[in-house]
């Protein structure tokens, strides 16, 4: 029988279309971190997952199944547009978290939770089931993800990709000299794309490669012998002492340079360790610390030529992360390690390890010293009281940050008023490894240094002549322009012939002008952060550039 009516059953697929439905949540609360600079946002692969959960499905069990396996995807997604560490950086980093005490990992996890986002969070979620029942929202967030891809097309996004407009001002890195190779300097004048970045750094790279300290071939006859004293402090930076109101400490009045505007180039001990003994020769990237280098680079092999005995100290065992065989391997560092028997302990780091006293420590140096009698040495004295998770010994609680810096600080203090009273002639180099992070930001939380940020990387560098003829008199000598360790190791040959400890008087601006000057540009293994036009921007995993959020 026909039917009695021409009525065709309609097969269009639109017949199917349901909806974004509780996805928009998703896309929503993107787009309110997205608002307030917390995402680091990719517009077209989110567009290319909403077209996935909008394409209409016939079968409604297929319908349930793409839900099913969108939940999975969306997940990695919002991973994928956070600051979070990536995947691969996680992974070089497994190893390292299973050393971690129980109870340092569930504070890191207390840590991460934000019970403010979390309250907005949920206010969003009740404004969301409420104007639904009015409001299709699916049409909005549609228009505001096309909208989004939209202004990326012919460039990057704005107000979180780089402007296409010239900063009014440049930073003074771009035409500073430096020891050698100072013609190719990078310049900053292009407009801050993602691809004039890239060249930029590029062209630092290049001419990093050419830089380099020239120290003598010998000594001089009249040459005066010292010591050398490297300490290397791992966690501090400008903005820890500011922020625990310890950056007018007597210790920092007591130095005779003061580097103002000093850049650590990585937020890990590892790599911070192989650039400072590496410091002559220009910035490599962070892949090349780990690949071979012309001899010359290494500062305590150029010092170790010239009748400089080297030695090692650390106030911990170097197991953790490899340290000490970096030192070794990376870092060309082969002296022993001084004993630690007999040394007290009144911290233990996160790993349980004890953590030794480093006043003590460094006063069994000075006496080994003075029983050596006139000789000359380079110390590489490296200590961590200073790190995340560090507690007291009979303690499982984290020990605040404050009473551990003032107490470090008022070791060394002290330990620079034994080295006057001694009479021994003693160079003393304080450059920090980078910073505690104990102020996070829209990138990163507190204590997380995944991202080498201004905060972190920006630390306090100082240098202290005891047993001089003529001592520096006043406030310290302040280095105002951006440096990093190759103007250490100009410095450091600038005086490797000792005779300003017996000179009459002693010419510091002479003493301190030209130092090589190297661009604020600072990388871990997956993520760079340069400054440009006086802006700092930052690239993850090789992707794009983007303003670091402030």
């Amino acid at each position: 029988m026909k039917p009695k009516n021409n009525i065709q059953p309609d097969n269009s697929l639109w017949r199917y279309w349901r909806g974004l439905g509780g996805w928009n949540y998703y896309f929503l609360a993107k787009f309110g971190l997205l608002w307030f600079g917390y995402l680091n946002f990719h517009p077209l692969p989110n567009l290319v997952f909403m077209a996935f959960l909008l394409m209409p499905i016939p079968a409604l069990r297929l319908h349930r199944w793409r839900h099913y396996v969108a939940i999975p995807v969306g997940i990695a997604l919002f991973y994928y547009d956070t600051w979070l560490p990536g995947i691969n950086s996680i992974l070089s980093q497994g190893s390292q978290l299973t050393g971690f005490s129980a109870q340092y990992l569930l504070e890191l996890v207390n840590r991460f939770i934000n019970w403010q986002m979390i309250g907005a969070a949920f206010v969003m979620l009740i404004a969301y089931l409420f104007l639904s029942q009015w409001v299709r929202v699916t049409v909005f967030t549609v228009g505001a993800l096309v909208w989004l891809n939209v202004l990326t097309i012919a460039g990057p996004a704005v107000s979180l990709l780089p402007a296409t407009t010239t900063a009014a001002t440049t930073t003074p890195a771009a035409t500073a000299p430096a020891a050698t190779g100072g013609d190719n300097a990078p310049t900053d004048s292009a407009p801050p794309t993602s691809a004039n970045l890239t060249a930029y750094l590029n062209q630092f790279y290049d001419r990093e490669k050419s830089r380099a300290t020239a120290f003598p071939a010998a000594l001089p006859a009249d040459a005066q012998p010292f010591d050398l004293l490297v300490i290397n402090i791992c966690s501090l930076a400008w903005a820890d002492m500011e922020s625990i109101n310890l950056q007018n400490h007597p210790l920092w009045s007591k130095m005779d340079i003061m580097f103002d505007n000093f850049n650590s180039a990585t937020a890990y001990s590892g790599p911070a360790a192989i650039r400072l003994l590496r410091a002559s020769c220009g910035q490599p990237s962070h892949h090349d610390l780990y690949q071979p280098v012309n001899q010359q680079c290494y500062l305590f092999d150029n010092l170790a030529k010239l009748g400089f005995k080297e030695q090692l100290m650390l106030d911990h065992s170097g197991v953790f992360g490899n340290f000490l065989k970096e030192l070794r391997e990376q870092g060309d560092l082969q002296a022993p390690l001084m004993s630690q028997a007999g040394i007290g302990n009144e911290l233990a780091s996160f790993d349980g390890e004890p953590i030794y006293n480093d006043l003590e420590l460094l006063t069994r140096w000075l006496d080994q010293q003075q029983k050596a009698g006139d000789t000359r040495s380079a110390t590489f004295f490296n200590i961590i009281p200073l790190h995340d998770g560090n507690r007291f010994v009979g303690s499982n609680k984290s020990a605040d940050y404050q009473p551990r810096a003032q107490k470090l600080f008022d070791q060394l203090n002290t330990f620079l008023e034994q080295l006057e009273k001694s009479g021994r002639k003693v160079m003393v180099v304080i450059v920090p490894e980078h910073g505690a992070a104990l102020v996070g930001d829209k990138m990163q939380m507190s204590g997380l240094r995944d991202i080498p940020s201004p905060n972190i990387t920006h630390t306090p560098v100082g240098i202290k002549l005891v047993g001089m003829t003529a001592p520096h008199q006043g406030s310290p000598l302040q280095i105002k322009t951006p440096s990093s360790y190759l103007a250490l190791s100009e410095l450091v040959s600038r005086l490797v012939d000792g005779k300003a400890f017996t000179a009459p008087s002693v010419d510091w601006q002479a003493l301190t002008q030209n130092l090589p000057q190297t661009p604020v540009i600072s990388e871990n293994d997956n993520a760079i952060v340069m400054q440009y036009q006086g802006k700092s921007y930052i690239r993850l995993n090789g992707g794009d550039w983007v303003p670091y959020p402030q």
